[in-house]
């Protein structure tokens, strides 16, 4: 099958995304496919499978390169799809290059699957500047790409109680009704898409970690921790409010003082953080090999994100680690396997305190937590077979 993976965000930018197209791409390609991937870049590659998608000079939201303008983007695909006699178009995200590549699609008859990969009503109005008005003129934009006539967002929800969260659902239900099929990573995304009145096919496939990833992690390692040693917490993602990282940072001021607390990514929040002066040791951004390394020199993982993460992958390299996780989100509970994690009683500063004070008291918490990480190791690798089946169900309505 020869694939086109279309996404807003790739490497060598670092993000759940680009982590995940990542993984699927080289699964794929092991499987025996041809796959493809079209996108903005932040500095030039070599790498034939990749196509660089023009990008705006003075736009970059969240330091991110930006597709732009569509039009030229969707003449590119248009010649690359009809080269490579590209099978089906797998779009990762709802901004320009998925638009552009839907459009591509459309012009040559081909099926589109969509990957839901996030909460776009959330990252918007926490990264955009001025979000009363960029918000909506981002709605604006993508409505003259992909209708969003007749869509109505049931406004019953807390997380559609806003305008600005509501045209962000419009966004999200017309990009999923210009798709054949969409994907989501976890269940309770799907159920939120379902609510909202999306008749588009929907298939739940979990994101996975590619083989290549799982040997450089090597054999996972039980994390044990002595009541004279200091607890190492660790916080891997974007610094952006979305993601909380300022609740961790006012967690910490709490921490005893044989707790330490490690911070990798950088992003919108730096400054709010370091203004507060906790002891957070922030590391920046820091390639993805960084990041595993410092996984073995942990005992536990935090996710101070909540009603946003879908099924964050940093969670998916922790369990194939073996490294527990503290989650403030009940909905992530379905990402880390049975015994492998600790929900905080409320998603507050003080709800993660209270949970790192009881393990520091309670280290055998950290042995029986590794201990369940190891043994659901396997259910986080990569799949196939359930992404092809959803390509040829794409390909059959066509």
């Amino acid at each position: 099958m020869r694939i086109a993976l279309v996404t807003d965000y790739y490497l060598p930018t670092l993000g759940g995304v680009q982590t995940a197209v990542k993984s699927l791409r080289e699964a794929l390609t092991r499987a025996g496919h041809e796959v493809a991937v079209f996108c903005p870049l932040a500095q030039p590659s070599a790498d034939p499978s990749i196509v660089a998608l023009p990008i705006s000079r003075a736009f970059r939201p969240d330091g991110y390169p930006f597709a732009w303008p569509p039009r030229d983007a969707a003449a590119l695909m248009r010649r690359e799809f009809a080269e490579r006699r590209i099978d089906v178009a797998h779009t990762h995200s709802e901004m320009f290059a998925a638009l552009a590549g839907v459009r591509a699609a459309r012009d040559l008859g081909l099926p589109i699957v969509h990957t839901m990969h996030g909460r776009v009503d959330v990252y918007t109005t926490s990264v955009l500047p001025l979000p009363r008005v960029t918000v909506p003129l981002l709605a604006a934009l993508h409505a003259r790409h992909i209708s969003h006539r007749g869509l109505r967002v049931r406004p019953d929800s807390p997380y559609t109680a806003t305008p600005a969260a509501r045209s962000m659902w419009r966004l999200m239900l017309a990009q999923s009704r210009a798709s054949d099929h969409v994907i989501v990573p976890s269940t309770h995304f799907a159920r939120k898409l379902t609510q909202q009145g999306v008749q588009t096919p929907i298939s739940v496939v979990p994101n996975g970690l590619e083989s290549s990833v799982l040997d450089r992690i090597g054999a996972p390692l039980e994390r044990r921790l002595s009541p004279e040693e200091t607890l190492r917490l660790m916080w891997v993602g974007r610094l952006s409010p979305e993601k909380r990282p300022t609740v961790l940072a006012d967690a910490a001021r709490t921490f005893a003082r044989d707790v330490a607390v490690d911070v990798y990514g950088d992003g919108l929040s730096r400054r709010s953080i370091e203004r507060r002066g906790s002891r957070l040791a922030l590391h920046g951004s820091v390639s993805q090999q960084e990041v595993l390394d410092a996984m073995r020199a942990s005992h536990l993982l935090v996710s101070s994100s909540y009603d946003f993460d879908n099924q964050p992958m940093v969670m998916l390299e922790a369990a194939a680690s073996g490294l527990p996780v503290l989650f403030c989100d009940p909905d992530l509970g379905e990402v880390v396997p049975p015994g492998g994690g600790f929900l905080t009683d409320t998603p507050d500063a003080a709800g993660i305190s209270a949970l790192v004070a009881r393990i520091r008291r309670e280290p055998h918490m950290i042995t029986a937590a590794s201990a369940a990480m190891i043994r659901g190791r396997a259910q986080i690798e990569q799949r196939v077979d359930p992404m092809i089946a959803v390509y040829e169900s794409a390909m059959s309505t066509r």
